[in-house]
């Protein structure tokens, strides 16, 4: 069941929206307005949720906000990796919230945060439960990034490898389940706090991985998931067919979708990270993906006397 609606993921991350396409990110409001408004106009019941930003930073927000964005979201969103990529340390987990509370007064949801195992095995177990203990209860979501490590053949979605060294190999290991299947010692950690914190976890396009991640989150009691469906995707061969049988597959739990990554084609510049050309065809993508997999249930009738 999807539970909410993400609009783009990290948008003021380089690797996910062209800044300099957008440097004041008011095509990226444009974007959260039309989509947020055909989002509601399908399923007004569905929290919209804006997309997670990395760098938590509550002077975007407010940019945004001035484009109107936030008229149209009930949710903000941050993500944090403080052990492996953010300049602060995992204690300040409670101050970073505060930062973006001392701004808004919408809901604050943590729709990804992660350590990976790139140093240590034992630094992942450390960093999942210090997570768990500054953040469940403080947050009305979590989502733990991510439940398999990043095939290494497959490339992580950046556009900076060249700068970020060797940090860049990190993107590989920071799943609960090595890519070779075998579970990392955190996943017993993470069975302890499963039902409490989510996992976020990409499906790529026909992704090998879907049968066994169910089987895993329904084994570990997973109840909250993230996930994200791709505009660009969109116009491959038997994409529908693919979005079917993921959101079937996915249909046990609550999912939080994110749309995301623009198609070249649709594209201000050929790339998944541009701002589209024209906005409302990413919104109108929006609206037919929550009418085909969450439409707005129609009023019981009342009972006669009621």
């Amino acid at each position: 069941m999807i539970e909410a609606a993400m609009i783009w993921n990290e948008p003021n991350n380089k690797s996910h929206w062209d800044l300099e396409i957008d440097p004041d990110w008011a095509r990226y409001g444009e974007c959260v307005r039309l989509a947020g408004s055909a989002i509601a106009a399908v399923n007004p019941g569905l929290p919209r949720v804006l997309g997670g930003m990395s760098p938590i930073d509550p002077f975007w927000l407010r940019q945004v906000e001035a484009h109107g964005a936030l008229d149209h979201v009930e949710v903000v969103a941050v993500h944090g990796f403080p052990l492996d990529w953010n300049l602060w340390p995992i204690h300040a987990w409670p101050d970073k919230i505060a930062e973006i509370e001392a701004v808004t007064d919408k809901p604050v949801w943590v729709t990804e945060v992660g350590v990976g195992s790139f140093g240590a095995e034992e630094v992942q177990v450390f960093g999942l439960n210090r997570t768990a203990e500054l953040l469940i209860d403080r947050v009305p979501r979590i989502f733990w990034y991510s439940l398999f490590d990043l095939p290494q053949s497959w490339g992580a979605t950046t556009r900076h490898r060249e700068a970020e060294g060797s940090s860049y190999y990190r993107h590989f290991y920071m799943g609960l389940i090595r890519e070779d299947g075998s579970p990392k010692p955190v996943l017993e950690d993470y069975a302890r706090v499963a039902s409490r914190m989510g996992l976020m976890q990409w499906f790529h396009f026909e992704d090998h991985r879907l049968d066994e991640a169910v089987r895993w989150m329904r084994s570990l009691g997973v109840r909250q998931l993230r996930t994200g469906l791709s505009w660009a995707d969109y116009f491959r061969p038997g994409a529908l067919d693919w979005f079917d049988r993921q959101m079937e597959a996915l249909a046990e739990f609550d999912v939080t979708v994110t749309f995301c990554f623009t198609p070249e084609h649709l594209g201000m510049v050929p790339h998944h990270t541009s701002a589209p050309a024209d906005p409302t065809a990413f919104a109108d993508f929006c609206a037919e993906m929550i009418d085909r997999y969450a439409p707005a249930r129609p009023a019981l009738p009342r009972a006669v006397g009621a």
